[in-house]
């Protein structure tokens, strides 16, 4: 539970934003700036039963503690790795009777490590969770009945015989989570398992256009460089997706993180005018009532696909997407934020259902727009361009595929290094792409029948670590 390799950075005087984190030497695209260990974190509530909560994989059939019988692990070794985290875990939802939500069990396991450790986990540790802001000041009566709720909640588990722990320490530790939780991914980064807290992640701030990135890696958090970074330069990240315009990110930032964004993209209202984009046919723009009224259309749509996809009616969902577009194409320029939404919707959901051609065709007019609108080495950029190559796979196109994997797998070669899960998984699926476009050239009848043979011997595979219904090509 150490943070790594520290010497690129140090804690400076960030002006209106607190401390921050700068480099002390130039750093290359990809390069990791620091690893960290979570201080402590846990599974989420809905995932409790599917993830591992020592390493965070997802498993199909996990070994449970028959003692709390409320922890699943990969197998015994996992279990015992997590053992002297979940030894008071344990012994205190027994004597509950069952978990409380993943709040509390973090703020709990937080508590138990500082009795352990003091709050300092190591000396490569730059600050410790009592100099973390927890916004408690700056919260809602909402935001701060329900942070009481779980403060009672925390008292009811908290073992009696404990030392006791003040309520003001309890809830600014509520607090620092709220503010400073950071979200685990799976073993493939797919999919959100958890939540964790990292002390040095935390000096990080934020910048809607960022110059480093946050992946897990091997049960670690790495920070990476998304481009050169100069010395002195100070380390960003950015807390809400870039898909939103200015004053959206800005309104989400303000009631999640308590602060005001002034960077350059929100000031300037950078890439706004591309994500609210309109059809300009020879010069005529549509008229403000008719875009007020695909507008309004969309969203209505947006929250019945929602609907329908929740309960699982997968035709429906492409029956409403199907009739957004058709209302959203003669009016919605190709970045238009309304646009990409409902795209990627209909590509996700028609490769679920096996229709690939017209699947990809919409995975590719989303991934054009999402490469005007985000950072050239954005990992939610690299992860959509490796769906629609995936997706051309499957359709039979060949060269379009293995041109999408490559260029997928340049950009998490920055984002998420060589050695991570998905970009071995993309490095298998480019030469797997290669070899066979070198088929397709020499011989597409050849190639064709083969196709044809192997979807008929093998229509379902997994695509990234994540099993969906699906065509095989290879």
């Amino acid at each position: 539970m150490t943070v790594e390799n520290m010497d690129p950075v140090e804690v400076f005087a960030a002006g209106e934003k607190g401390r921050g984190l700068r480099v002390t030497k130039q750093l290359s695209a990809g390069e990791v700036v620091f690893a960290e260990a979570s201080f402590a974190a846990v599974v989420f509530d809905s995932l409790s039963l599917q993830v591992c909560h020592s390493c965070f994989r997802r498993q199909p059939n996990p070994h449970r503690c028959a003692q709390c019988k409320f922890a699943h692990y990969c197998d015994r070794t996992c279990q015992r790795a997590a053992w002297d985290e979940h030894k008071h875990e344990c012994s205190a939802i027994r004597k509950l009777g069952k978990a409380p939500n993943e709040n509390v069990r973090l703020a709990a396991r937080i508590m138990w490590r500082i009795r352990k450790d003091t709050g300092l986990v190591s000396d490569s540790q730059l600050t410790t969770l009592d100099l973390l802001e927890d916004h408690l000041t700056k919260m809602s009566p909402d935001d701060l009945k329900e942070l009481k709720v779980d403060v009672q909640h925390f008292y009811n588990y908290w073992p009696k015989k404990r030392r006791a722990v003040g309520e003001d320490y309890v809830a600014h530790i509520f607090g620092v989570i709220n503010c400073n939780g950071f979200t685990l991914s799976d073993q493939r980064g797919l999919q959100a398992v958890g939540v964790g807290l990292f002390p040095n992640l935390c000096l990080v701030n934020h910048d809607c256009w960022p110059n480093c990135t946050v992946i897990l890696n091997h049960g670690r958090i790495e920070l990476r460089a998304l481009g050169s970074i100069s010395e002195g330069e100070e380390l960003t990240v950015s807390y809400v997706d870039f898909l939103n315009v200015s004053k959206d990110r800005q309104r989400m930032l303000k009631q999640q993180y308590y602060f005001d964004c002034k960077c350059e993209h929100c000031t300037n209202g950078i890439k706004d005018d591309l994500m609210t984009a309109v059809r300009d046919t020879d010069g005529q723009k549509p008229s403000a009532e008719a875009l007020k009224e695909a507008t309004e259309f969309s969203l209505q749509a947006l929250v019945k696909i929602e609907e329908a996809r929740l309960g699982g009616n997968f035709h429906e969902v492409v029956k409403l997407c199907r009739e957004c577009l058709q209302k959203q194409d003669p009016l919605f320029g190709d970045t238009n934020l309304y646009l990409l939404r409902v795209l990627s919707i209909a590509s996700e959901t028609l490769s679920f259902l096996q229709q690939f051609p017209e699947a990809a065709g919409h995975a590719q007019r989303a991934v054009e727009g999402y490469a005007k609108l985000y950072h050239p080495n954005n990992a939610q950029l690299g992860m959509a361009i490796m769906r629609a190559g995936v997706t051309h796979w499957h359709a039979g196109l060949i060269e379009a595929a293995h041109g999408l994997i490559c260029r997928a797998y340049a950009i998490l070669l920055i984002t998420h290094g060589a050695h991570h899960a998905i970009t071995k998984d993309l490095e298998a699926m480019r030469t797997q792409t290669e070899m066979e476009l070198r088929l397709f050239k020499e011989n597409e009848l050849v190639y064709q029948n083969m196709r044809e043979a192997v979807l008929s011997s093998n229509p379902m595979m997994s695509v990234a670590g994540e099993q969906v219904q699906i065509k095989a090509t290879s």
